[in-house]
């Protein structure tokens, strides 16, 4: 099932989470590429106003004073076409400037053709360029895999991603092409990792009622671009 396939009035979802609970586990998100630091000034102030957990924001917005808020960086980000060493400098530079978190792409076409070693090693790179400490998610791009090379693809990304240190596997960058997140993706990806890891949606969630229903799937985590909006869903 994609998000494209839930429906839009599955309210009862919503009442098992309350909006506390829900925002405390949102990445509220700018990564859109003519974002100025104008705009990244008002998604922090935004994101200490709604309570969420953490703003993920560009690397070339770094340093920022993000005030009380965690600071999620991408790296590799959007395509995951970066050399494993490109990735691993520019998230060990995003730690050095002020991050707490790590999201990294892959390289999908390595996954899709199987190269399974590869994108561990890609992986396992950047890890060791931030360190244990930090919090490493790695972005699978699940719609593309399920839709180029199918499900077990999600499950051997997700399980090379455990072994190679990843804190949490996320769904998507909210870029490609082929789709974000989706019920389908986050189960598979709930199922792969089990309680080794967490499980990060984002991707064209816009709507309480699709954030519940990841929620419910297994996600912990929330990329949010629209987190105002998707809050607004939820009861107090």
């Amino acid at each position: 099932m994609t998000n494209t396939d839930l429906p839009g009035t599955n309210t009862e979802l919503i009442t098992r989470y309350p909006r506390r609970d829900v925002a405390a586990i949102v990445d509220h998100t700018l990564l859109k590429p003519e974002a100025t630091r104008v705009d990244a000034e008002a998604t922090i102030a935004e994101a200490i106003d709604l309570g969420v957990y953490a703003v993920c924001l560009s690397p070339s917005m770094l340093p920022i004073d993000t005030g009380i808020m965690n600071t999620c960086v991408v790296a590799g980000f959007p395509s995951g076409k970066h050399h494993s060493l490109v990735k691993g400098a520019e998230a060990r530079l995003a730690v050095d400037t002020g991050a707490d978190e790590i999201d990294m792409v892959i390289d999908v076409g390595a996954a899709v053709d199987g190269r399974y070693d590869e994108v561990f090693a890609d992986i396992l790179t950047v890890r060791e360029a931030i360190g244990r400490e930090k919090v490493l998610k790695v972005i699978i791009e699940s719609a593309a895999l399920l839709e180029l090379a199918g499900p077990d693809a999600v499950t051997q990304v997700c399980k090379r991603a455990v072994t190679a240190g990843a804190n949490y596997v996320k769904t998507s960058t909210g870029f490609h092409p082929l789709g974000g997140a989706s019920v389908e993706a986050v189960g598979l990806m709930r199922d792969a990792v089990g309680d080794e890891a967490e499980i990060k949606a984002s991707g064209g969630i816009r709507t309480a009622e699709f954030a519940a229903a990841l929620i419910d799937a297994g996600a912990t985590r929330l990329g949010l671009s629209s987190s105002r909006a998707v809050l607004d869903g939820f009861a107090e």
